[in-house]
């Protein structure tokens, strides 16, 4: 896939990294660096929030931008917050920056409030909430880089609360042509091809 097309501010790069990367605190201008870093924050991420989450604990808006803070916050300003600017990936526009606040306040009472925690779903049950919360965080991408990431981050703190096994993304590299159909269908509330691929991620 294609880097975001971005409008605004928030498409600053950092200077001498010939376009390829982000404005950040440390000055990374390679961005083979810069991945080394976010996923070395990310599995620090992992470590250090996974363990924490009770499986009682309803998830939010509020706690997912946290976590975002928490895992970025050493790179980038705007780590925490919601984006400014309007995103598009492939053609596809993600929700108007402008609505975000209105559109997380939907999610957390019409999603979040409903599907999480998911400790007492059947595995069947709990796969099908990963997939929903996964659609709707994804299309709304409240963060200005990191949403997918991130929302798969989530997906695993939810099937961790679910007591499922690992969610094993492996294949999903190699099916990206069916996980951005998923996301699509999951625009018109068609939520199964997602589930289907939460399904084999988890082995239910």
């Amino acid at each position: 896939m294609s880097r975001y097309a971005v409008t605004g501010e928030e498409g600053r790069n950092e200077p001498g990294s010939q376009g390829r990367v982000l404005a950040n605190k440390p000055g990374i201008t390679d961005p083979a660096d810069m991945d080394a870093v976010e996923l070395d924050l990310l599995l620090r991420l992992y470590e250090e929030v996974l363990p924490e989450v009770r499986d009682d604990q309803m998830l939010s808006a509020a706690l997912i931008m946290e976590w975002h803070r928490k895992w970025l916050g050493n790179l980038y300003r705007w780590a925490g917050q919601l984006r400014s600017v309007d995103l598009a990936k492939d053609g596809f526009p993600f929700a108007n920056a402008a609505q975000l606040p209105k559109l997380l306040r939907e999610f957390e009472s019409g999603v979040l409030e409903a599907l999480t925690p998911c400790r007492a779903m059947s595995p069947e049950q709990a796969v099908r909430a990963i997939a929903v919360v996964h659609v709707e965080l994804v299309l709304i991408h409240p963060f200005r880089e990191g949403n997918g990431r991130l929302a798969r981050f989530v997906a695993d703190v939810m099937a961790s609360q679910a007591g499922l096994d690992h969610l094993d993304y492996s294949a999903w590299g190699e099916k990206q042509e069916k996980y951005i159909a998923a996301i699509h269908a999951g625009m018109d509330g068609n939520y199964k091809p997602m589930e289907s691929l939460f399904r084999r991620a988890s082995g239910v």
